[in-house]
């Protein structure tokens, strides 16, 4: 069975509350349920981690190395800033895809760079909360053929 590592970074357990305008109407709870359900039906092995610390995420990121076989992540801000996640992800070198809720580069000028996109499989923008739906089945379909 494939195993998935999913983070979510700080504010997006306020998805739902924060800005609906931009981030959409989906709560964090709901946005959990869609990504687990979607793991069922595809059979992959989740686990979920939310933090609004940087270290807590880079811990789980280092932790991953032992079990997971990739990594779907949305570092929110952290994605701009974060130089600690960037060369975490570098580390483990495991499958990783990026998602952002919004379309960063239509977005404030500081958004519009990820320092951790330069070392992630792929990146996805710009699709609400079905980023994320997305995110999983490349990383299925990533890691499947890592194992051929």
């Amino acid at each position: 069975m494939i195993k998935v590592l999913v983070i979510h970074g700080p504010n997006l357990n306020m998805l739902g509350v924060r800005e609906p305008e931009i981030y959409g109407q989906d709560s964090f709870n709901e946005l959990n349920d869609k990504i687990m359900n979607l793991a069922k039906q595809l059979q992959i092995e989740l686990r979920l981690h939310h933090s609004n610390y940087e270290g807590k995420i880079v811990d789980h990121i280092q932790e991953a190395l032992s079990w997971a076989d990739g990594i779907l992540i949305n570092a929110g801000a952290l994605s701009h800033t974060s130089y600690s996640i960037r060369d975490a992800l570098a580390a483990v070198r495991l499958p990783t895809i990026e998602v952002h809720v919004t379309n960063i580069y239509a977005r404030d000028e500081w958004r519009q760079r990820s320092v951790i996109a330069p070392v992630v499989t792929g990146v996805i923008v710009g699709l609400g909360t079905n980023g994320y739906l997305l995110a999983l089945e490349g990383l299925k379909t990533i890691i499947e053929a890592s194992r051929r």
